[in-house]
């Protein structure tokens, strides 16, 4: 009874569904690249990143889902559903993308964290104009 609600609201609503996935992913990117070019705290820039790398995930799942579609595996009863099936090549790349964002923020922290050590500042300002 529930999924059957739920399912009879998302074709209803789903254009309106549709542009705010879209307009999430774009004000995360937006949010995201605002905290890169604005921000002189080097871990606000990492986090600006971050937002702005779900954002692009989110744009690229966004994309890739089709209107009543079905999951991208073949089982009894859904041989002939190849056309309605969802892409799985977005989902692949994204699941990528997340694994590889992940590891790059870790890397940047970690320099962080050494040039804090070392300068005793994450402010870009502050690093530029000291001398090693």
């Amino acid at each position: 009874m529930m999924q059957e609600e739920f399912n009879e609201i998302f074709v209803k609503y789903h254009e309106i569904i549709t542009l705010g996935v879209y307009g999430t992913s774009i004000a995360l990117m937006l949010i995201g690249l605002y905290a890169v070019l604005m921000k002189k705290n080097l871990v606000k820039i990492v986090i600006g990143l971050s937002i702005f790398d779900a954002g692009i995930h989110l744009l690229f799942v966004g994309i890739g889902y089709i209107k009543g579609g079905t999951a991208p595996i073949f089982s009894p009863g859904y041989e002939n559903a190849a056309n309605r099936m969802v892409d799985p090549v977005p989902q692949a790349l994204v699941l990528t993308a997340i694994v590889i964002g992940f590891a790059v923020t870790s890397v940047a922290l970690s320099l962080i964290i050494r040039l804090y050590k070392h300068h005793n500042t994450a402010k870009i300002d502050q690093i530029k104009s000291l001398k090693w």
